[in-house]
C-alpha cells in the first residue's frame, strides 16, 4: 500500500472513530442531565468530593467500557486534574463532568469531554453540552464543527473590541498563581471592552473556536481542561501559545488561545 493510501486510511479511520467518541459522550451526558436540576447542598469538602465523585462515576461507567472498545490499548488518565506530558502511544484525555461543581450547583455550564490523544498531540476530541444538545468536535487537519457546522475564529483585530474570558484552573491554587490571575484580569479589563471570569475552561475554549469571544487565558490547569478547546480552536484557524507568546505544551504554566488578528496584543497584555 502506498504511504497516500496509507494515510488516507489512517484519517478515515480517525473520523469514524471521533463519530462513535461523539456518540459516547452523547450517551454519558444524557445520563448526567438525569442527575441535574435540584442544587446539592454539602457542607464539609468530604461531602463535596462525594458529590463530585457520584457525577463523575456516572459518566465513566459508559464513557470507559465504550471508549476502551474503540481503542483497547489506549491509555487511560485517571485523574482529569493531571497535567504535563504523556507517555509515548494513545491515551483518553477524559473529563466525565467538566464544570462538575456547577452541575452541583443548577448551573447549565457543564460539558462531558473526550480527546484521543497520540504521541502527546490531540488527534480527535468531542465536546457535548447535555442541557443545550450541542456536539463540538475537531479532528487534526479536517476542521472543528459544531453539530456538523464548520466552526470559524473571530476576525476581530483590536483588543478594545473585544470580549475575553478567563477561568480559575483549580481550587487551591498557590498564592504565586492567585496573584497572577488578579493581576492579569485587571490588566484586561483595562485593555479589552469585556472579561467574563467562570469555570470550566472548555466552554469559553468553545466560545472563541465559534466566535463568540475572542481570546481565553487560563494560568496552570490541566490537559483535560485545555486539551480539547486547544484542538477546536486550532482547528478553528485560532492561535494557541503560553501567555507570554511561545509555543503550548501540556508542561506549560499558562495557555492562550485568540483569534489571530489580536494574538500579539493579548500576549502584550498578559505579559506585563
Amino acid at each position: 500500500m502506498s504511504a497516500t493510501l496509507q494515510t488516507t486510511d489512517h484519517a478515515a479511520s480517525d473520523a469514524d472513530l471521533l463519530d462513535q467518541t461523539a456518540s459516547a459522550v452523547r450517551a454519558a451526558g444524557a445520563a448526567l442531565r438525569e442527575r441535574f436540576g435540584e442544587v446539592v447542598r454539602y457542607q464539609t469538602r468530604e461531602e463535596l468530593m462525594r458529590a463530585l465523585a457520584a457525577n463523575d462515576d456516572t459518566a465513566l461507567d459508559i464513557l470507559r467500557p465504550r471508549l476502551t472498545r474503540l481503542r483497547p490499548h489506549a491509555g487511560w488518565v485517571e485523574d482529569e486534574l493531571d497535567g504535563g506530558a504523556l507517555p509515548p502511544g494513545e491515551w483518553w484525555v477524559v473529563d466525565p463532568a467538566e464544570g462538575n461543581v456547577n452541575h452541583l450547583h443548577a448551573l447549565p455550564e457543564w460539558a462531558v469531554t473526550a480527546t484521543l490523544v497520540r504521541e502527546n498531540q490531540p488527534v480527535l476530541t468531542a465536546v457535548h453540552l447535555p442541557l443545550t444538545g450541542e456536539t463540538y468536535t475537531a479532528l487534526t487537519g479536517a476542521g472543528a464543527h459544531l453539530d456538523g457546522r464548520p466552526l470559524h475564529v473571530s476576525q476581530t483585530a483590536d483588543l478594545g473590541l473585544s470580549i475575553v474570558a478567563t477561568s480559575q484552573a483549580r481550587p487551591d491554587e498557590d498564592e504565586k498563581v492567585v496573584r497572577r490571575v488578579g493581576s492579569s484580569i485587571t490588566a484586561m479589563l483595562f485593555d479589552a471592552l469585556v472579561v467574563r471570569a467562570a469555570v470550566p475552561a472548555t466552554l469559553h475554549l468553545l466560545n472563541v473556536a465559534a466566535g463568540r469571544i475572542d481570546a481565553f487565558w487560563q494560568f496552570a490547569g490541566a490537559r483535560a481542561d485545555l486539551l480539547p478547546g486547544a484542538l477546536l480552536v486550532t482547528e478553528a484557524g485560532g492561535r494557541i501559545s503560553d501567555a507570554e507568546g511561545r509555543p503550548w505544551t501540556p508542561q506549560s504554566q499558562s495557555f492562550l488561545a485568540a483569534a489571530p488578528g489580536l494574538h500579539a496584543e493579548a500576549v502584550s497584555t498578559l505579559s506585563r
